[in-house]
């Protein structure tokens, strides 16, 4: 092998190791379970667009695809996601709600988000809170370089991983990246993160995707088995404990070139977030970016 050939191999990271797949699907892949199928491939433009091809052609629900590098993932509003191969995880799942009402559907994203933050708690051992509507966050030391005079050398949130869910054949693909051993000099934004950043005790990407798929096996099942009710799942106000928008002065940049600001102060049930504006009026939210302007933490907007 040259050494040009090595520079490109699988294992030219060793601190990056690729998947097991085989260990991956005897973890994950049960009768009567969720997951029906697990797929891990090398490189890919965008898994969600990957799975809802696939969905479009008669796909069963429960499956998982995974990448180990994602060459064009994409967020909400048009944005990219990409980091090196093998840095974190990015995978979609596509999942068929089957006779929940269509109109509930809605909050697959949001339910994906506590699912997330629930599972990598316990295997990362990392603090991580939610940005509504679909973006994980935690909090790394901020740097004293970049401390004013008398400033407080608090955390600083930054995001670490996001969500994207979209309508494909008869159910939902939802997608997530997350940043897992990114380093500082890595980070594709000054206001990214990584699970390393933020002292994960563990950035073993098979540990951490397997407590993700199980906490979200969990929280889809409590939903499904609600009717898709937020507020009888209980997923409604784990979202709300979870959310770190709430209690926070933020701008909502609305379709349509429209700006609200408010008092973040509610997820009601439909999961829109309740914005009490200056003239005392409440005014959901269903669509946009969201920038916090202050409150609790700081750093992330």
């Amino acid at each position: 092998m040259t050494p040009s050939d090595a520079s490109h191999s699988r294992w030219s990271d060793l601190d990056r190791p690729p998947l097991n797949v085989p260990a991956l699907r005897r973890g994950l892949l049960r009768p009567g379970g969720l997951w029906t199928s697990l797929d891990v491939v090398e490189t890919t433009g965008s898994t969600n667009s990957d799975l809802a091809g696939r969905a479009a052609a008669g796909l069963a629900g429960g499956a998982v695809l995974v990448a180990e590098e994602q060459t064009a993932g994409r967020g909400r509003l048009d944005r990219t996601w990409t980091a090196p191969a093998r840095s974190g995880l990015f995978f979609s799942v596509f999942l068929t709600p089957g006779d929940v009402p269509v109109h509930r559907w809605g909050w697959l994203p949001l339910l994906t988000g506590v699912a997330a933050a629930t599972g990598l708690a316990r295997a990362a051992g990392v603090d991580m809170s939610l940005k509504w509507p679909n973006d994980l966050i935690v909090k790394i030391p901020k740097d004293s370089d970049r401390l004013r005079p008398g400033e407080t050398p608090l955390d600083e949130e930054r995001k670490t991983g996001g969500i994207l869910a979209e309508r494909a054949g008869d159910g939902v693909v939802v997608g997530i990246g997350l940043n897992v051993s990114l380093r500082a000099d890595e980070l594709p934004a000054p206001t990214a993160g990584s699970l390393a950043l933020a002292g994960a005790v563990s950035t073993d990407r098979e540990t951490l995707l397997r407590g993700v798929l199980r906490s979200l096996e969990h929280w889809y099942g409590q939903w499904r088995a609600a009717d898709g009710d937020a507020a009888a799942s209980g997923l409604q106000e784990a979202y709300a404990a979870g959310c770190a928008t709430l209690g926070r002065t933020v701008r909502a940049q609305l379709p349509g070139d429209r700006t609200l600001t408010g008092e973040a102060v509610a997820i009601d049930g439909d999961g829109r977030l309740i914005l009490s504006t200056g003239d005392g009026l409440q005014e959901p939210v269903s669509a946009g970016d969201i920038v916090h302007l202050r409150g609790v933490g700081g750093g992330l907007t």
